[in-house]
């Protein structure tokens, strides 16, 4: 925390993060928040229909584990849009039900990202696989390759 404000007094900024998925021979990149998708509205209702079911079926936010409060929003409202959730909606609303859904993030995932990967496999009957910072994790049938130790 201390690291973190001292560059915001010394004006220093890093570079946001993102997630990305090809499709189509296409690179799709996503930021957290992003708006700037051509089918950002599309996106945006699946993410919200793949929260619901998978809120159903038992998932709930993780927001215990990291600072995610950002500039004033609500813990529940920036993990409900970090990059990789709206990537992988992306997914989902692009390719047929059964289709592997392969991402990248340059940074690592977080355990709330995590969890809900792992629930989105199991009731989209989908192979999710992402490749962060650190390794790749393959989510199939509501389990992580990992093991849930990243």
């Amino acid at each position: 925390m201390e690291v973190r404000k001292m560059m915001k007094e010394k004006g220093i900024r890093t570079t946001q993060a993102s997630s990305t998925i090809e499709l189509k021979g296409q690179v799709h990149q996503f930021f957290a928040d992003d708006i700037s998708h051509p089918r950002k509205k599309e996106i945006y209702e699946m993410l919200a229909e793949i929260n619901q079911q998978l809120r159903i079926a038992g998932y709930v936010a993780e927001i215990t584990s990291e600072v995610h409060n950002v500039q004033g929003k609500s813990d529940a409202y920036a993990l409900s849009y970090h990059s990789e959730k709206l990537a992988i909606a992306f997914g989902v609303l692009s390719t047929p039900p059964g289709t592997t859904i392969r991402v990248a993030k340059d940074l690592r995932i977080c355990l709330d990202c995590h969890n809900f990967c792992k629930v989105l496999s199991a009731v989209y009957n989908r192979k999710v696989i992402i490749r962060d910072r650190n390794r790749f994790h393959h989510f199939q049938e509501g389990r992580c390759s990992c093991s849930d130790y990243w």
